[in-house]
């Protein structure tokens, strides 16, 4: 499987690719839900976040639920939430797709899918040190 590697400069690695067993895992499923729906990771730990559901879903950070000092990330490898929600298609995870990030500062990170969050498909990682 083909992986893209996304550097990012305050606080988050963004991969793109399959999931693999040995990263912390968030899956999206056909409930409409990221699963599970809050993740506590140490500070460097990836998380693997797995499209196991029959519709597409995004991984959409909320830019005033992450740490201030940590990068914005997104499936479809945004920089803000306003360019995410202005280009849903983009941002989509179809099927058997998946998105990875690394945390590595510290915090709570919000995050969501753009097209249901009206239906609370949200979720939560708290990065420990």
């Amino acid at each position: 499987m083909r992986s893209i590697l996304l550097v990012l400069s305050f606080g988050a690695v963004v991969v793109l690719s399959g999931c693999d067993a040995d990263r912390a895992r968030v899956e999206m499923n056909a409930g409409q839900r990221f699963v599970p729906e809050m993740l506590v990771v140490e500070a460097g730990e990836e998380v693997a976040f797995n499209n196991t559901s029959d519709e597409a879903h995004s991984v959409t950070a909320y830019e005033d639920g992450i740490p201030e000092e940590t990068e914005y990330f997104a499936s479809g490898g945004f920089t803000t939430e306003a360019e995410a929600r202005a280009n849903v298609a983009r941002s989509l995870l179809t099927p058997g797709e998946g998105f990875s990030v690394t945390f590595t500062e510290e915090g709570t990170y919000r995050y969501f899918c753009i097209p249901h969050e009206d239906q609370r498909m949200v979720g939560r990682i708290v990065v420990e040190g």
